[in-house]
C-alpha cells in the first residue's frame, strides 16, 4: 500500500493555492491553513482505513485523501494529518480544525445538517468475521456467541435485530476486540466489513479470520466538508470521478483491504452524488 509521511512546510505559492481551493486560510481567521498545508481528518486506528504509525499514515481512506488533495493542487508533503474520532468529525470541519474529513464517514441525512459530503466514494455494509476455523458461517449461528464491537457502536444493537439471544461484549477499541477474537475469549466481531477486512489483513493476523453472513446495512462513505462549500465538494466530487475512473480506485482498495475481500460489485464503485 502507499505510504505517507508527516507534511512538511511548503512555499508562499502553496498557500495562495490553498486560499484559493479551500476556500479561506490563516488570513481569513477560520484557521483552516497553516503553513500552504491541507488538513485532513483520518482515523488513526484502523488498519487498512486510517492508520498511524510512528509518522507513516496508511489506508484506504488516506490513499483516497491523498490522491483528492493532489487533484486540489497540494503533494503529500503539503498534507496535515489530524486524528477524526468518530464523535468529533463533525466538530473538526465546522470549526475549521480540518479541510476535510475522510474516515469511514457515512453519509446520513443527520449529519447533512451539520456537514456537507462529497462522494460516496465507497459503499460498505456491516458484517461478521470470525476465526478460520470456527463453524460460525452465518449470522444465524451467533445466537448465543459472544459478539464484540466498541463502546458507542450500534453494531451489536443492529446485529441483535437479525438474531436474538448474543452475548454483547465491548471493548474501547476494535484492536482489542480483534485480540479477545484471536485469543478465543470471543466468537465473533461486527462492524462495517471493510474494517474487519483491514485487521484480517494485517501480517499478524493473515489467514486467521474470516469474513461470514455477508453485508446487513448499506454505509456510503463521504467525505465531509464545511456546510454549504458547493464549490469545493464540486472539487472533490470530480476528483472522485477521476479516481474511479483512471482505475486507482481498484488498486487503493485491494491494496489496503486484500484481493481475498470481496466488495459489493452492485454497489461499488459507486456513483457520487451532486454536491447541493
Amino acid at each position: 500500500m502507499f505510504r505517507h509521511t508527516t507534511a512538511v512546510a511548503a512555499s508562499a505559492a502553496s498557500v495562495a493555492l490553498l486560499l484559493a481551493a479551500c476556500g479561506g486560510g490563516s488570513s481569513s481567521g477560520d484557521g483552516t491553513s497553516v503553513g500552504g498545508s491541507i488538513k485532513i481528518g483520518i482515523k488513526f486506528d484502523q488498519p487498512g482505513l486510517g492508520l498511524k504509525s510512528g509518522n507513516d499514515y496508511t489506508g484506504m481512506d488516506v490513499d483516497v485523501a491523498t490522491y483528492v488533495a493532489k487533484e486540489l493542487g497540494y503533494e503529500p508533503s503539503s498534507i496535515s494529518w489530524i486524528q477524526a474520532p468518530s464523535k468529533q468529525r463533525e466538530t473538526l470541519i465546522k470549526s475549521g480544525q480540518v479541510n476535510m474529513v475522510v474516515a469511514t464517514y457515512s453519509i446520513t441525512d443527520a449529519r447533512k445538517k451539520e456537514v456537507s459530503f462529497a462522494g460516496p466514494y465507497f459503499v460498505a455494509g456491516q458484517s461478521v468475521l470470525v476465526r478460520s476455523d470456527s463453524d460460525i458461517n452465518s449470522v444465524d449461528a451467533l445466537k448465543g456467541k459472544k459478539v464484540c464491537s466498541v463502546t458507542g457502536s450500534t453494531s451489536v444493537k443492529n446485529l441483535e435485530e437479525k438474531v436474538s439471544g448474543l452475548v454483547p461484549q465491548q471493548f474501547d477499541t476494535y484492536s482489542k476486540c480483534v485480540e479477545a477474537l484471536s485469543s478465543g475469549a470471543i466468537d465473533a466481531l461486527t462492524t462495517d466489513d471493510t474494517i474487519l477486512a483491514g485487521f484480517a489483513n494485517q501480517a499478524a493476523y493473515k489467514g486467521k479470520f474470516k469474513l461470514v453472513g455477508g453485508t446487513f446495512s448499506t454505509e456510503n462513505y463521504g467525505i465531509g466538508l464545511k456546510q454549504g462549500d458547493t464549490a469545493m465538494c464540486n472539487k472533490v466530487t470530480d476528483a472522485i470521478k477521476k479516481m474511479i475512473d483512471d482505475g486507482t480506485w481498484k488498486k487503493i482498495v485491494e491494496e489496503n483491504l486484500g484481493t481475498d475481500y470481496k466488495y459489493d460489485t452492485a454497489k461499488n464503485p459507486p456513483t457520487p452524488a451532486a454536491c447541493s
